[in-house]
């Protein structure tokens, strides 16, 4: 009986440390949980985030990086984060040669 025990103990070792480790890239769950719809001035702004709705997360978030360090989530459905999403998503696509279509703003 205590081999057994000891067998089964052992091979759930074996199975949790042969186990990938989960990325700290890796979200389960959406990243926002309070968004603002307040606009934010375009100097304050140092980077922009897109996540796509998925598995993780019913909704598009979109998260903005300040001047002062500060991270704020920005509502998706407020008309200047679609005009923002809009500029963000045509810089890329420019960059990479391609152009967006106008009904998507």
């Amino acid at each position: 009986m205590k081999l057994c025990i000891l067998l089964v103990f052992g091979a759930l070792v074996v199975i949790i440390k042969g186990m990938p480790p989960i990325s700290r890239d890796y979200n389960t769950h959406c990243q926002c949980l309070q968004v603002e719809s307040r606009i934010i001035p375009p100097d304050s702004l140092r980077s922009i985030k897109l996540i796509p709705e998925g598995p993780h997360c019913p909704e598009t978030e979109v998260i903005a990086g300040l001047g002062n360090g500060l991270k704020v989530c920005l509502n998706p459905q407020s008309s200047w984060v679609k005009k923002l999403i809009h500029f963000v998503l045509e810089k890329q696509l420019h960059q990479q040669g391609k152009a967006l279509p106008k009904s998507q703003a």
